[in-house]
């Protein structure tokens, strides 16, 4: 009897175990889940699908660890700072960003996604859709702008492959409104653009532009009744080279001088074989002497009318405008007097400042008109206001300029402050060059690439971009934080590539 129960639970145990080894994977993750959901009596399941209790607990064990792994966070990585989803719209982003931000040529950009991603990254066909796409996006935005608050604009021509690019800026929020590649720069040319300006509501108190011809005539037939002023900075420019020039020139005199003293000089030893030149010699170096004082006077005289020029007479903060007229034309005439000296440099120069010199002062009118305002907002005459204005321009370690300002305090008394920091205000906010335009040719000078590789659009989508990229620094702390198109209107706007279309990643 004995003998017969335990043969009895051997082969039971081995028809168990022979029933548990050729369920299939599936079938055991059915039973663990229904030994865990506690539906029906383990037992009652074992013996239905002819297997153990222990080895349904078994499959529950395992199926209880696998969920308690799955639902349980794993520990954090030290070495993660955070997850980046890699989608389409995002690798369109990241090729925007190297070739505008990161100024990377296409080749380039291949080479960054072959190097972070292990893989053979874009094709060239592809990174070139992606900008062309981009173009047509920013071309369509910069042809909504609202033009309406510009009141200052500068204009120029800079020259590319050489090729003229036509130039116009806003002087205070540094918006660039203009920028064209075009085969000429004539009168035509800068009218029709002009005229476009015009229909996106452009319209300065005035422009601020150098002697060109073909700018200055075309502004002339589209905008007649907006004002051009000159260019301070290539007035003061040409003027400062050509004092260079000439101190270059004399330290040339002073070497042939030195040289033909020495010469004189080995003539004269007791056994030299030139003993007979020795009057050719002399003259020789008292013609040098004469030739080296005449052109340290005229390098001297040169350099001094320089600093005077761009010191007091187109300095910002500086005389009355009549103050200015005489102070110019006595410049001028000065250089008319040392003309016969270098024809060939200092004429050019005076004939460019003597056909220029209302043009080159006109902001000084400006100034005098808002000082008037101040004036008479503040209830102070207007020589004090000009006073203020005029030792603004001192240096700040000089006595006077600290003496002067000490007899302002005595006269203006409580007002002087607010005096003071208006006319600040008024001289930062006054702008006399076109500079700007200078400024944006060196940063467009990085994206030649572009031009060669995307082709005419490229303009269109770098307007876009300057425009809307805002300034991390600056040394006007207004603009820190903003871009020029937000300084231009006044509202914020979205990041530069979601104006583009596209979404940003943003950490949670």
């Amino acid at each position: 009897m004995i003998t017969g129960i335990i043969d009895a639970t051997a082969s039971g145990v081995q028809r168990f175990s022979s029933t548990a080894a050729s369920l299939t994977a599936a079938a055991r993750e059915t039973l663990a889940i229904q030994v865990l959901a506690r539906t029906k009596p383990v037992s009652e399941l074992a013996r239905r699908h002819q297997v153990s209790r222990p080895f349904l607990y078994r499959q529950a064990q395992a199926a209880s660890e696998a969920l308690q792994a799955r639902f349980e966070p794993s520990p954090p990585d030290p070495d993660v700072l955070f997850y980046l989803p890699v989608t389409r719209d995002w690798l369109h982003q990241f090729v925007l960003a190297l070739a505008l931000e990161g100024h990377a040529p296409f080749r380039g950009i291949q080479a960054v996604l072959q190097s972070l991603f292990d893989d053979d990254g874009l094709s060239l066909g592809s990174i070139h859709t992606i900008l062309q796409e981009a173009v047509a996006l920013a071309r369509g935005i910069n042809q909504a702008e609202d033009l309406s608050a510009i009141r200052v604009g500068v204009h120029d021509e800079i020259f590319q492959a050489r090729k003229p690019v036509l130039v116009g800026v806003d002087a205070r929020s540094t918006y660039c409104y203009l920028l064209a590649d075009e085969d000429h720069r004539d009168e035509a040319t800068w009218g029709t653009h002009l005229l476009d300006l015009e229909r996106r509501g452009f319209h300065p108190d005035y422009t601020i532009a150098d002697g060109g011809v073909g700018l200055r005539a075309g502004q002339n037939a589209a905008c007649p009744d907006v004002p051009c002023h000159g260019d301070v900075f290539h007035a003061e420019r040409d003027l400062g080279q050509l004092a260079t020039y000439l101190e270059n020139r004399a330290l040339g005199a002073m070497a042939a001088r030195q040289k033909a003293q020495a010469g004189f000089e080995r003539a004269l030893r007791p056994h030299s074989r030139r003993r007979q030149d020795r009057p050719a010699l002399q003259r020789r170096l008292e013609a040098a002497r004469q030739t080296e004082a005449d052109e340290i006077d005229l390098a001297d005289d040169l350099r001094t009318l320089a600093d005077w020029m761009r010191r007091d007479v187109l300095a910002l903060a500086g005389p009355d405008p009549e103050t200015r007229r005489r102070l110019f034309d006595f410049i001028v005439e000065e250089l008319r007097r040392r003309q016969p000296a270098c024809p060939h440099r200092i004429g050019p120069v005076r004939r460019m400042l003597e056909g220029q010199r209302d043009h080159l002062l006109a902001f000084a009118a400006v100034l005098q008109e808002r000082y008037e305002d101040l004036a008479a907002r503040f209830g102070v005459p207007v020589f004090l206001v000009q006073a203020l204005a005029e030792n603004e321009g001192r240096d700040p370690g000089a006595p006077a300029r600290w003496l002067q300002e000490s007899r302002l305090r005595r006269q203006l008394g409580r007002r002087f402050h607010e005096v003071q920091a208006a006319v600040r205000q008024v001289l930062a906010e006054t702008p006399r060059a076109s500079s700007l335009v200078e400024n944006l040719n060196s940063r467009l000078r990085c994206y030649f690439f572009l031009r060669r590789q995307i082709g005419a659009g490229y303009l269109e989508l770098l307007r876009f971009f300057l425009n809307h990229r805002r300034f991390p620094r600056s040394q006007r702390p207004e603009r820190v934080g903003r871009s020029p198109a937000e300084l231009l209107t006044g509202r914020p706007h979205e990041h530069w590539l979601e104006l583009l279309g596209h979404r940003r990643f943003h950490r949670n």
